[in-house]
């Protein structure tokens, strides 16, 4: 499995969130799984970076089968409560236009270079990773234009992929996560992965009980990666509680969180 981002113990780039974890540590955690794990350092907006990275994924592997989509980086741009649900003209054009920059021409980017490897044989799959699902997304406004815009645009790149990949036997997802407990929410709430659960209700508000493991989305996408079947999935946008329902597999505690269902009946859509 080839891990790439910004953060690298090479120092050579860093990430907008500057944080200490790298792909080196994701790689290790692939291989303490019995996998193998690649860590490139790699800037997804760069796209002869990302040419680079294609080139040498056809090279030391001659093909590509999965191809899982997750870059963001727009938590800091997006800012917290206070800024949301302010209108396009009172937020920073700059970071407002970064978050795009970061979340959709990245994907493009890497699609670009690298799905030519994905069907040079059917069967392959690409995962759009993004924040609620298409239904969800279309009758709710989410937090400012340029984080809307960027949660709508992954879904629909997901369905336009899956156009394009359909003839040639390939299949493309769009999942979103639920809850995640990723390190920045983990520090958010002054607790960790291990004590999580005392947080709820105390620093982390009560439906963090319904929260899930980074873990949890990344068993989503094995799941549809060994379903023979998966096609029925293609253009299509789930969560990983969802999916979590339809193959059985569990969070690392052995829960099936399922956060949207609560989400979705405290946000009606738009009108109602």
């Amino acid at each position: 499995m080839i891990c790439t981002g910004r953060t690298s113990t090479s120092g050579t780039l860093r990430s907008d969130y500057d944080r200490s974890e790298t792909i080196e540590e994701t790689a290790a955690l692939v291989d303490e799984l019995g996998g193998t794990g690649i860590a490139v350092p790699v800037d997804h907006l760069d796209t002869t970076q990302v040419k680079a990275l294609a080139e040498r994924v056809e090279r030391d592997h001659g093909r590509l089968d999965i191809l899982v989509n997750d870059i963001w980086g727009g938590e800091v741009l997006k800012g917290g409560p206070a800024d949301w649900d302010r209108p396009i003209w009172e937020h920073d054009l700059d970071a407002g236009l970064r978050i795009l920059r970061l979340a959709i021409d990245t994907h493009v980017i890497t699609s670009h270079h690298l799905l030519p490897l994905l069907v040079e044989r059917p069967g392959g799959l690409v995962v759009e990773v993004t924040d609620g699902t298409t239904a969800y997304n279309a009758q709710r406004y989410r937090i400012s234009v340029f984080y809307d815009l960027a949660k709508v645009a992954v879904n629909r790149l997901a369905f336009s992929q899956g156009h394009e990949l359909a003839p040639l036997g390939a299949t493309a997802v769009a999942i979103t996560p639920g809850w995640l407990r990723s390190e920045m929410m983990l520090e958010a709430f002054r607790t960790t992965e291990a004590g999580w659960r005392e947080a709820v209700g105390v620093a982390a508000p009560p439906d963090f009980a319904h929260s899930e493991s980074p873990r949890y989305v990344g068993r989503a996408v094995a799941a549809l990666a060994a379903d023979p079947d998966r096609a029925r999935w293609n253009g299509g946008s789930v969560d990983s509680g969802a999916l979590a329902r339809e193959y059985g597999f569990t969070d690392v505690d052995g829960t099936q969180p399922d956060i949207w269902p609560i989400i979705t009946a405290a946000s009606p859509p738009i009108g109602t």
